[in-house]
């Protein structure tokens, strides 16, 4: 390094040594007072952006306040709707059903206004068995069936026995005669057929015995 080159660097190094100096007098040349101010200016600024924050966050509180409140609000409402509909569904449930048997009655109450009329027997079994064949299709297509009973084997889930009577010729608990019918709903039974059941018989008896 030639020695015009090293003359600059150190005159370079004095001068930022010489400007650090000032500073650092000029910082003890400040008054305590002058001091106070300036931390007092630092805490007032970190007060006020304390204070913008705080005011920023409960702000971004109370709209999520409200928020909230509306969604519970939404909710509840939505609550009240669903519980209603339901309430609706359940009360409204048999209306279709309801209006498939109003066609039949009204067939029913045209066939009665007939009878009134006209005293021709025939006619007026004809018109009732036109009603009763609407009426047994509108239970069918609602998922109404009878239950055959006569001439098959009792099955408690389907059968009622409410007497036996021995009948020659048929097994034992063997349906004789329905006195009362029947009905399953879908896969259901909703009412049990009343029936008659045959009874052992002496031939019967004999019959087991000899096997």
């Amino acid at each position: 390094m030639t020695m015009k080159k090293k003359a600059q660097k150190k005159s370079k190094e004095e001068v930022k040594i010489n400007q650090e100096q000032e500073l650092n007098k000029a910082d003890q040349n400040q008054s305590p007072e002058e001091s106070e101010n300036k931390e007092s200016e630092k805490e007032k600024d970190i007060i006020k952006e304390l204070n913008e924050k705080l005011e920023k966050l409960e702000k971004e509180n109370s709209e999520l306040k409200d928020t909230l409140l509306r969604k519970v609000a939404e909710f509840e409402n939505y609550k009240r709707r669903t519980e209603q509909d339901q309430l609706n569904i359940i009360k409204y449930a048999a209306e279709p059903f309801i209006k498939n048997i109003l066609a039949v009655y009204d067939d029913l109450e045209r066939s009665l206004g007939h009878m009134n009329e006209n005293n021709n027997y025939e006619a007026m079994k004809k018109g009732l068995e036109l009603v009763f064949d609407k009426f047994t299709k509108t239970l069918e297509a609602q998922g109404v069936k009878k239950i055959e009973a006569k001439g098959q084997p009792f099955d408690f889930e389907m059968h009622e026995a409410l007497m036996q009577q021995p009948v020659e010729g048929l097994p034992p608990h063997t349906v004789v005669d329905v006195v009362e019918p029947g009905y399953m709903y879908k896969d259901k039974v909703i009412r049990h057929a009343k029936v008659i059941v045959s009874a052992e018989t002496p031939e019967n008896q004999n019959n087991e015995e000899g096997q």
